[in-house]
């Protein structure tokens, strides 16, 4: 190799350099750069500069560190500029940041199954006019029995297999409280629901649990009838399965409402078949019903002369088995989402 040569080389490494620091977008990107194009053409050429005559291995050593110092200088310039660049953009972010804001929403996780049904019935009632009330879930005597017409020693008081607290009060059996509350709050006419957990002492099985989720209706005016009952609880079973759902209604004894019903739907485990979760019948219990009885509206303060009404405590947790195929309802309280088995080919909902 020759002087002549040597400075080919040496300008096209200077061209190498320039271009690599302008496909750069970081520091680390041109400490890459830097170390392939000092340790590769310019390393190589000093170890061959023996090759060089006697008379031109001087001028060759000094062209070669003058070349090496110029792509230094290049690529520490370039990394200056970046870090530069790189301040400046934190010092705008900083500048724009509001501490005052909320942090971006992070989305975690699914719906329950109870959940997913509660929200698509209440966007139904709301939309039909419907409130949607609560009240708490350690309830007083009064509220979760006397005012419902379910005075002391009455025998429906039995069947509620109640928990009682130590300060005389107790875990609300059922969310019918909320009736006597929206009464007495509103005053007729009364358009409300009311969804929340309730709470009873009982053995568990496929279909009972100890902890559990209902949800209140309630529609108090002139002139409601049996009619308007049997209407609104059909539009709600076909809202909440997107089809027509096979149903009985059938005579039922609740101290708060006069006459009662028992609105059961075919089991959607078996199709009506009989299974452990229907209890080999066929049917599940669904919508207790009824038209509110007259004294549950004196409680409330509504004449019962001048306006009638009719109830319904719907099984949240019953209707989440129907409709995502939860053969057990010890399933929802446990978290183990294994046993919703048809979540996904019900009806495509993906709900874990």
């Amino acid at each position: 190799m020759d002087l002549q040569e040597l400075d080919n080389l040496l300008s096209e490494t200077r061209e190498n350099a320039e271009k690599a620091i302008a496909e750069a977008d970081t520091v680390d990107a041109l400490r890459s750069a830097e170390g392939r194009i000092t340790k590769g053409p310019l390393a190589d050429a000093l170890k061959n500069i023996k090759s060089f005559d006697a008379k031109e291995r001087g001028a060759a050593g000094q062209a070669i560190n003058k070349a090496k110092n110029e792509v230094k200088q290049l690529f520490a310039k370039a990394q200056e500029t970046l870090k530069q660049a790189d301040l400046e953009g934190e010092r705008r972010k900083s500048a724009n940041f509001d501490p005052t804001l909320p942090p971006p929403l992070t989305r975690r996780g699914s719906l329950h199954p109870v959940t997913i049904v509660q929200r698509e019935i209440e966007r139904l009632f709301r939309g039909l006019g419907f409130a949607v009330v609560g009240g708490p879930e350690m309830e007083t005597e009064f509220y979760n029995f006397e005012a419902l017409n379910i005075p002391a020693m009455h025998p429906a008081r039995d069947s509620q297999d109640t928990f009682w607290l130590t300060n005389g009060w107790l875990l609300r059996t059922h969310t019918s409280p909320c009736q006597i509350r929206a009464m007495q709050r509103f005053g007729p006419p009364i358009r409300v629901i009311a969804p929340g957990r309730c709470f009873r002492y009982e053995a568990l099985d496929a279909s009972h649990e100890n902890t559990f989720f209902q949800l209140e209706g309630l529609l108090i005016d002139k002139d409601i009838s049996i009619a308007h009952l049997i209407a609104y609880m059909k539009l709600l079973l076909r809202q909440v399965f997107r089809r027509d759902v096979k149903v009985r209604l059938r005579p039922g004894f609740f101290p708060f409402v006069e006459p009662g019903f028992e609105l059961d739907m075919s089991c959607a485990i078996c199709d009506g078949a009989g299974c452990a979760t229907c209890k080999r019948s066929g049917w599940v219990e669904i919508l207790p019903c009824g038209m509110v009885h007259p004294n549950v509206l004196r409680y409330g303060g509504i004449d019962p002369h001048e306006y009638t009404g009719f109830a319904f405590g719907l099984g949240l947790t019953r209707l989440a088995m129907m409709k995502f195929g939860v053969a057990d309802i010890r399933i929802l309280n446990s978290g183990d989402l294994r046993g919703i088995v048809h979540a996904d080919r019900l009806r495509g909902e993906r709900i874990a």
